[in-house]
């Protein structure tokens, strides 16, 4: 389904958002209800319902017996396929994969995940992501209607377009840039997510740090939903975030914000990935908790089995979380003085340890922040789960939340005739 870009493209897509979206709005109508409405031409109008109807986006939907007409039959309706998908998210994080995809009327069709190894090869990564697509909607999700899927990498990213990215999922940043590879020898290479879910599903897909995806999914469905200055920490095999500020999602430069793992909390402490020395990932992330809790005498052998431990009482996995909590409370009490959020949200796997984790890092809270503030920062666990990162793929694809009013739309997705209006309440029951 891959298709020209250029403005008479563009302007195709946006005839066909334009039909779609009184169909999402009207429900069931006549080509003639239709015509009245979207006031392009017959010629034009009905060669768009012809692709439509051929790349099952729009199905007929029955006669109009009611209708007032001439001789001949009732007018046909027509209505949008609930088994058409039209938007894909995908959360490439580093031990697993997590996607999820809505359908024409914006209702999630489905939700799925699979860890896998962190050095699986990015080709194998993209099989897996193209074997759980295929089981969303109980595997009879059709694809023609695909407008473009939004992916989230590990680590920085340049640009949200269709286009290159500043760096490997891994790897620090190159620099910012968006020519198409050999254009320019000093710009970086299209991220390989991005050209391998390309060529497999032949959409545009819009790219961006997966943590910040996270936070936009819980800004819109999720624990900050309606907060208008949000700071999202994700405590999972490495540790990031995304910021939500003034109502909008806060990329920076080169899309460097939400990098919180890496504040020194320890400038004596471990090695850390980025090149620092004790950053909040040496004590923070999954593996480092896991291990400083078996240097301990600890016999947990993942995530789940220290919070059991927690919640048994167990002195020595309480002592590591309250310790682990501090140092997570003085990095966002620094960034609330900063910053000033009215929520803070923390998820990932390590916030599955409840209370254990969340009082310390409120107590540190309520003794660092200052006392004009203090009481005014709601500190609050996520809601949606593994999901967060693939609705905030979802919601850079259809580019109508109001948190998303300043951040660029790719070049295939600025469309005129595309409604405004985020339907929050048909994506909330599947998210939580």
């Amino acid at each position: 389904m891959s298709q020209p870009r250029g403005p008479l493209s563009q302007l195709r897509r946006g005839h066909e958002e334009l039909v779609l979206g009184l169909l999402r709005k009207h429900g069931p109508l006549s080509r003639g209800e239709l015509g009245k409405l979207c006031r392009l031409s017959r010629t034009t109008l009905y060669d768009i319902l012809a692709e439509l109807v051929a790349t099952g986006a729009v199905v007929p939907a029955g006669q109009q017996d009611d209708a007032p007409r001439g001789r001949g039959r009732p007018a046909e309706t027509l209505a949008l396929n609930p088994g058409a998908g039209q938007a894909i998210g995908i959360d490439f994080a580093r031990r697993a994969l997590h996607v999820a995809a809505v359908n024409l009327a914006h209702e999630i069709v489905g939700a799925a995940s699979e860890p896998h190894d962190a050095d699986l090869p990015w080709e194998q990564r993209v099989d897996l992501a193209e074997r759980l697509v295929g089981r969303l909607g109980g595997g009879d999700l059709r694809l023609g209607a695909l407008s473009a899927i939004g992916a989230g990498v590990v680590g920085p990213v340049g640009g949200p377009a269709d286009g290159p990215a500043d760096s490997p999922a891994d790897g620090p940043p190159d620099g910012p840039g968006h020519a198409g590879p050999g254009t320019d020898p000093d710009e970086p290479l299209p991220h390989p997510a991005q050209v391998l879910l390309r060529e497999r599903f032949g959409v545009p897909v819009l790219l961006d740090n997966n943590t910040r995806l996270a936070a936009l999914g819980e800004a819109i469905w999720g624990a900050a939903t309606g907060g208008r200055d949000v700071l999202y920490l994700r405590l999972s095999h490495g540790v990031g975030g995304g910021l939500v500020i003034a109502g909008s999602l806060h990329r920076g430069a080169y899309g460097l914000s939400g990098e919180f793992g890496h504040i020194v909390v320890d400038p004596r402490g471990r090695p850390c990935s980025c090149g620092g020395t004790g950053c909040l990932e040496t004590v923070a992330s999954v593996r480092a908790v896991l291990d400083a809790y078996r240097a301990r005498g600890g016999r947990a052998a993942d995530v789940p089995g220290l919070v059991r431990a927690a919640e048994q009482g167990e002195p020595g996995a309480l002592g590591l979380l309250a310790e682990v909590g501090a140092d997570i409370g003085g990095v966002l009490a620094a960034l609330c003085n900063a910053i000033g959020p009215s929520v803070i949200v923390v998820g990932g796997e390590l916030a599955e340890a409840g209370p254990a984790l969340l009082e310390p890092i409120e107590r540190t809270l309520d003794a660092r922040v200052m006392p004009i503030s203090r009481h005014r920062v709601s500190l609050r666990r996520a809601t949606l789960g593994e999901a967060a990162g693939a609705l905030g793929g979802i919601a850079l694809v259809l580019h109508e939340s109001p948190l998303l009013s300043r951040y660029p739309a790719g070049p295939d997705l600025a469309l005129p005739g595309a409604g405004p209006g985020f339907p929050r309440k048909n994506l909330s029951k599947e998210g939580s």
